[in-house]
């Protein structure tokens, strides 16, 4: 056990973040894909946000999300498999179809997915949070990104 007063232990979460990404996507798709998906946590789940921060003068930053955000990858049966677990187990989700590549804009983005059946959408990306075990059940098959 820790007796230090000045030692901290660390934080453990009992909830995950996690992207899941089609394995065949370009470099840049990666982090774009990742930076849309994870964009619609904070604003649906105002807990995973954190504090703001500051640096020693004073100067203020952004809050950033509280815990890490873990990057998986898989085909595209795997993502498809991923998305069908993520709906099943109602946990919150984003998704990023390929239609979205061609898209500019917010107004167009959710019209390009709104015109796809779910079981039609040509996924690239999901982002799920919730409780880890629930997580790790919908990312089976998936394998942490390189």
């Amino acid at each position: 056990m820790n007796t230090d007063p000045t030692r901290l232990e660390p934080v453990r979460f009992d909830t995950k973040i996690a992207v899941l990404l089609r394995g065949d996507l370009e470099p840049w798709q990666r982090l774009n894909v990742t930076a849309f998906l994870v964009s619609g946590l904070g604003n649906q789940i105002p807990e995973v946000i954190g504090e703001p921060y500051e640096d020693a003068d004073g100067v203020g930053y952004l809050s950033m999300f509280r815990q890490p955000v873990l990057v998986f990858e898989g085909s595209k049966e795997t993502l498809k498999a991923a998305h069908g677990r993520a709906l099943s187990r109602a946990l919150p989700r984003a998704v990023f179809t390929s239609d979205l590549f061609a898209t500019g804009n917010d107004r167009d983005n959710r019209a390009a997915v709104r015109a796809v059946p779910t079981a039609e959408l040509d996924l690239v990306g999901l982002a799920v949070y919730g409780p880890r075990g629930g997580v790790d059940k919908v990312l089976k098959g998936a394998r942490m990104h390189p």
